[in-house]
């Protein structure tokens, strides 16, 4: 871990690898006034909207939108299951009921899908006016990098995780209150390094309602990963006679009331996850590399934060025009994806970072508990 001291209070980062556009956006945050001790970099640290994915800030007084992130609750289930082999066969035929249940990409259920959450939607017209189309997204996997996949353990058990978060939701109200924000921050004249890093009161009203409709979207995100578990499970179950026997449910997209150093501060974790000290955590990897499941450290430095996984190398575009088609499909010899064509390279193992770097570059954040090799995958 590297201290840097040059700003208004000092940056600690665990990322060895760091473009300077993220770099700049961690020497804005660290001049926040209201930063509180030092701002914490995760070594999957890459450029985000304000705040790079991957940070971890803690505040006094005041919420970032954008240092929690646009897909609020975003996060990571993982199951261990009963199974300690599975054949190729098998696999094919539980990707194929996978699909015909959990909608991907813009796809969603034709009927509304049962959640008790639906009937405690807080009064915020950002959340009702999604409510009709939420019914019908819950269990529904999204797009970009969010994904299925079936894994081999280290531990000799067959695996389940899935990568996803809120849905429209998050997206919804994420922008909603980030142009809040901005208006907040023009009417008070307040000067930023950065406009994508307007910030609320949190005792203001707006304030109070971002934070109110940001854990309703935990809420939704949590139980939209546990519905597609749920019946990817049944497909597992279906075709192998296999179960669940252990599983994690987390977020990464969040900002909670924590205490540290003596202080009631507001952690926000961007592409970070929680690691308090035994904590079971998930730490995926590309499609074509290991997933880790962890347990925390409790490390105080990083606001007993860990990393949310690899992290990109190169932006989406940039890996469409750089990476080679022939080259990634090889690197995924073995396992079962979609990938066909040049489009796709931008979820491509290529596209990010050495995810058994990133393990050893925290290694003072988390231990590992089992170590997963992918064998089949469905992405967004």
């Amino acid at each position: 871990m590297q201290i840097i001291s040059t700003e208004r209070i000092p940056i600690k980062l665990w990322a060895t690898q760091i473009d300077a556009v993220a770099m700049q956006q961690v020497r804005n945050l660290a001049n926040l006034p209201f930063a509180f001790r030092w701002v914490a970099i995760m070594p999957d640290a890459h450029t985000g909207y304000g705040m790079p994915i991957g940070g971890v800030l803690a505040t006094r007084e005041m919420v970032i939108p954008n240092a929690v992130g646009v897909d609020i609750g975003c996060g990571m289930a993982a199951v261990r299951t009963s199974l300690t082999k599975i054949s190729q066969d098998e696999l094919h035929e539980i990707l194929a009921i996978i699909r015909s249940v959990i909608p991907v990409g813009f796809k969603h259920h034709p009927d509304a899908q049962p959640w008790d959450g639906f009937d405690r939607a807080p009064d915020i017209r950002i959340i009702q006016e999604e409510l009709f189309s939420a019914r019908h997204q819950l269990g529904t996997l999204g797009g970009g990098n969010h994904f299925i996949e079936l894994q081999q353990g280290d531990d000799g058990f067959i695996w389940l995780m899935i990568h996803s978060g809120s849905r429209n939701f998050g997206l919804k109200a994420a922008r909603e209150y980030h142009l809040q924000a901005k208006i907040l921050s023009a009417r008070g004249k307040i000067s930023l390094p950065d406009s994508d890093l307007s910030y609320l009161p949190v005792d203001s009203a707006q304030g109070q309602e971002y934070l109110t409709a940001m854990n309703y979207c935990l809420d939704f995100a949590r139980a939209n990963r546990a519905l597609m578990v749920e019946r990817s499970l049944q497909a597992i179950t279906a075709i192998t006679g296999g179960v669940g026997t252990y599983s994690v449910n987390i977020h990464h997209n969040y900002a909670a009331v924590e205490s540290h150093f003596g202080h009631e501060v507001l952690v926000h974790r961007k592409g970070a996850t929680s690691a308090r000290q035994g904590q079971a955590g998930i730490i995926p990897g590309s499609m074509g590399a290991h997933s880790y499941i962890t347990e925390g450290l409790g490390n105080e430095e990083s606001f007993q934060s860990s990393s949310h996984g690899a992290g990109r190398r190169m932006g989406r575009n940039e890996a469409t025009r750089k990476l080679d088609l022939e080259v990634e499909l090889q690197k995924m010899k073995g396992i079962l994806h979609g990938m066909r064509s040049r489009r796709e390279l931008e979820e491509a193992p290529g596209a990010y970072k050495d995810i058994d770097e990133v393990m050893e570059q925290q290694s003072d954040l988390v231990k590992v508990i089992t170590r997963l090799w992918p064998l089949a995958v469905i992405k967004g």
